[in-house]
């Protein structure tokens, strides 16, 4: 006699976004709906308003996903290793799921982990000695540069398993036309195991120079 399947686990908000997080990871964001959810989690869409209000609650709750997973930096920690460290946890957890580059600050109902996780960056500098608007510049460049980043090395044209230097000897003779670009291919990537994503940590470097620079010479208002 065989035995009955063991029944679904319930039915919880939590649920519902940890299966639209799965649905956005195979499909992308424009693939998230309360079909498409009801279908990962194999129930009927109608369900999920029971946990879920509406579309725009799932994507709110989404973007609340992506924050629980980027490192929330500590007010005790020095603000420079804090602010490296969150930005390093951005980029792998947005490089992960990109989905959540056009969703994480679109919000116009922000949720709790969203709030909280802003606060404490701006926390993070104040503590330090940041003023206002010095706290609020660093935030701002240093997600530009994080984000930018990531959006541009998702899509780079390279196919599965394709290095820089395989990529770029397929361009052949066009680099005879474009003598900078073919300096720096000489000098940077043929026979150097270039890899684009080295790049962040330095450029990562710069902007946090820079801030610690404004910061020390005591133009905190950032004029």
């Amino acid at each position: 006699m065989s035995r009955p399947p063991p029944p679904r686990p319930a039915l919880s908000t939590q649920r519902v976004i940890d299966a639209a997080s799965r649905v956005a990871d195979a499909s992308g964001l424009a693939g998230v709906s309360m079909r498409s959810v009801g279908r990962e989690l194999e129930v009927e869409a109608m369900s999920l308003y029971h946990h879920v209000a509406s579309k725009d609650a799932l994507l709110d709750g989404l973007a609340d996903w992506v924050f629980e997973r980027i490192e929330t930096p500590s007010p005790s920690g020095p603000w420079r290793a804090e602010m490296e460290g969150r930005a390093h946890s951005a980029r792998t957890v947005l490089a992960a799921h990109p989905w959540g580059l056009g969703l994480i600050e679109s919000r116009r109902s922000p949720g709790p982990a969203t709030l909280h996780h802003h606060d404490a960056v701006l926390g993070c500098l104040r503590a330090a000695g940041f003023t206002v608007a010095l706290a609020g510049h660093a935030f701002s460049v240093l997600d530009a540069y994080v984000y930018g980043f990531v959006l541009t090395e998702v899509n780079l044209p390279f196919q599965p398993g394709e290095s820089a230097e395989d990529f770029v000897a397929d361009l052949g003779p066009l680099m005879s036309a474009y003598p900078h670009l073919a300096e720096m291919v000489a000098e940077q990537i043929v026979g150097r195991d270039y890899a684009y994503g080295n790049e962040f940590a330095y450029g990562l470097e710069l902007v946090l120079d820079g801030l610690e620079e404004r910061f020390g010479t005591g133009l905190r208002g950032g004029g």
